[in-house]
């Protein structure tokens, strides 16, 4: 699958970055204020906009200065600034492009050009909707915490707060402030629908990736192949690495992907259209999702080889340092093989100035484990067909 065949990006390279040097308007006042800041910055945001348009200064499809810097020119968090800037955009001022920034659109013009992919906050938004009309709410009632509401709709708090925020923005409710640690939600109108199809056949952009990472492991990778860091895939499918990570880790829950610590990284441990990993006749070989632990299990197998040939009990084995230096291998998979060793008994852990590992029993090895033999599945059929014979 080439990303590139499926979906159109403008170049970062083709558009203009507008300088914060160029927001040199009044500040807003974040101090004597009823509503939250990121509200106030938005309207500030959506005001600096139609001005610097209408004065020719900016124009459609140039760059905002980065939220970084608003951030420091403002005295907020970052976080902050970015729901500022979600605040605009479903007000139709800017448009926010994965890997390029975001964008300034002509807000007078409200016909949309591009389908936009349902995010979470739609989901909630929805499902707060659905909430206030379904449980007997009127005009001017007071609605739970948005932690309650979280709860209610099995959304994230972070999720609800924001999709609160966009209710707001629309007018359905209105946020009230008691002290500066006190709010509450209140709503303003019953007179709003339900999209329910947002509800049942909404495809959020994670929905997508999951699709588009399947069609990539489909096309170039097979059983065992490790797959590229989360930063090349969101280059090769032009997303943030937070939404690779999110969709791998769904990959990871079906089954298809197992991720590891380290240098290890996420390999494929099934095909996206297998439903059985292997077939039983050669069920001799271990299930992917176990050969990804050959390095512990061959670490365990190495250092129980050491006791046995080099140690007595009572014996001090070199440190975690030491071995990860001397078999060229990282100390998490060095100290994993130890703990393993002490779950079997082979080896204990003191502490202080004159603590270590120490050996406590030693390990038989005269039995060798072919769990894990790399051998042709054809070699297996044909050794399988001798032995029934």
């Amino acid at each position: 699958m080439s990303s590139q065949d499926k979906y159109i990006f403008p170049k970062k390279s083709d558009l203009v970055q507008i300088d914060i040097n160029m927001v040199d308007c009044e500040l807003p006042d974040l101090k004597n204020t009823d509503e939250a800041k990121s509200i106030v910055i938005g309207k500030w945001l959506a005001g600096w906009i139609e001005q610097a348009l209408s004065e020719g200064k900016i124009k459609v499809n140039n760059i905002l200065p980065s939220k970084s810097e608003f951030a420091y020119l403002l005295g907020v968090s970052i976080g902050t600034v970015q729901n500022a800037v979600r605040y605009i955009e479903d007000l139709g001022y800017v448009e926010s492009k994965q890997c390029i920034g975001t964008l300034v659109k002509d807000y007078r013009n409200k016909t949309v050009t591009i389908r936009k992919l349902t995010s979470k906050r739609d989901l909630a938004v929805e499902a707060i909707k659905r909430y206030i009309l379904t449980d007997g709410f009127k005009i001017g009632s007071k609605l739970p915490s948005s932690r309650t509401i979280a709860t209610i709709t099995g959304f994230g708090a972070n999720t609800t707060r924001l999709a609160l925020e966009y209710l707001a923005a629309v007018n359905i409710v209105t946020q009230r402030y008691s002290n500066a640690k006190d709010s509450a939600w209140i709503v303003n109108t019953l007179d709003f629908s339900v999209d329910n199809q947002v509800r049942y056949n909404a495809e959020t952009l994670v929905d997508m990736l999951v699709k588009d990472i399947e069609s990539y492991i489909s096309a170039n990778l097979k059983i065992g192949d490790r797959m590229p860091s989360h930063f090349e895939l969101a280059q090769k499918l032009k997303a943030s690495v937070k939404s690779v990570h999110d969709a791998l880790k769904i990959l990871n829950d079906k089954g298809i992907l197992l991720s590891r610590r380290g240098r290890y990284g996420t390999s494929v441990v099934k095909l996206p259209n297998m439903s059985v990993v292997q077939k039983p006749e050669t069920s001799i070989f271990a299930p992917a999702k176990d050969t990804a632990f050959y390095h512990y299990e061959k670490t365990q197998n190495y250092i129980k080889r050491m006791i046995a040939n080099d140690y007595e009990i009572g014996d001090k084995l070199p440190s975690i340092l030491e071995l990860s230096k001397a078999l060229d291998l990282s100390p998490n998979t060095i100290r994993k093989a130890f703990q393993n060793l002490a779950k079997e008994g082979y080896l204990v852990f003191s502490r202080g100035r004159y603590g270590g590992t120490f050996v406590i029993d030693i390990p038989e090895i005269e039995s060798q484990t072919f769990k894990w033999l790399a051998v042709n599945p054809q070699y297996a059929k044909e050794y399988q067909s001798l032995e029934e014979n």
